[in-house]
């Protein structure tokens, strides 16, 4: 049996560092099990809602990071672009990531070196204005690009458990396998406040850059969360 709400609880102890992430997008597609399956490492299970798997690429403004002994002032702020899915590892829910883009060479070689998670480094842009938004994002010697534009729509508040809505924003954990070895990471934040988004513009490489089959030309669910303040504790075997 799956607990979806224990990992929203925030873990005892001194978190490793503190960020604020802002003005997410989260794109969905479904997509058939099987697949999925294949690019899924196998200590990991599919984690999937009344039987279908989805597919999201999630772009969104890093803010105020830092580790818990850098001082304030030395904060920075990063774009970044993750393309991922649901897994499950001993019935823990939690999201795995086939790429993950940064604005940020820092951010890229620490999540590398201290997480083991794939980013690229991109360039990248933001704009917004009332309800319009977009976000721009090249990796490096044009290998994959990513630009979409959207629209804030109906207010749906926070996801009610057991929503689809639920399933696919609050995650807590995330996995990555090292070795033959699962190791599992947790943030911790409230609930996202979360809008339906209409998709104006939208062209993606992102996806086939890491390997999965095309899915549709734009997102078959669209939503837009404000942001979250958010802890981040250490990676863990």
């Amino acid at each position: 049996m799956i607990d979806r709400l224990a990992p929203s609880k925030r873990p005892v102890g001194m978190n490793a560092g503190t960020q604020r992430w802002e003005s997410l997008l989260f794109c969905h597609w479904e997509i058939d099990a099987e697949r999925l399956r294949p690019h899924v490492p196998e200590t990991l299970d599919l984690d999937t809602f009344d039987g279908r798997a989805f597919v999201g690429i999630v772009p969104f403004k890093m803010r105020n990071i830092r580790p818990s002994w850098l001082p304030r002032r030395f904060a920075f702020n990063f774009l970044e672009t993750n393309v991922r899915t649901y897994v499950t590892h001993n019935d823990r829910p939690g999201v795995y990531f086939f790429s993950l883009d940064a604005s940020s060479r820092l951010a890229v070689i620490a999540a590398r070196i201290g997480w083991s998670l794939p980013y690229f480094f991109a360039q990248m842009s933001a704009h917004g204005s009332g309800d319009e938004h977009r976000y721009r994002s090249a990796r490096r010697g044009g290998a994959a690009e990513h630009r979409v534009s959207f629209r804030v729509a109906e207010h749906l508040g926070p996801s009610v458990p057991e929503s689809l809505e639920h399933f696919l924003f609050e995650r807590y954990l995330l996995f990555v396998e090292k070795r033959g070895r699962v190791f599992c990471g947790q943030v911790h934040h409230d609930p996202y406040d979360v809008w339906t988004a209409e998709v104006t513009e939208f062209a993606d490489q992102l996806i086939t850059a890491a390997g999965l089959p095309k899915l549709g030309e734009r997102p078959t669910l669209a939503h837009y969360s404000p942001g979250v303040d958010v802890e981040v504790f250490s990676i863990r075997e």
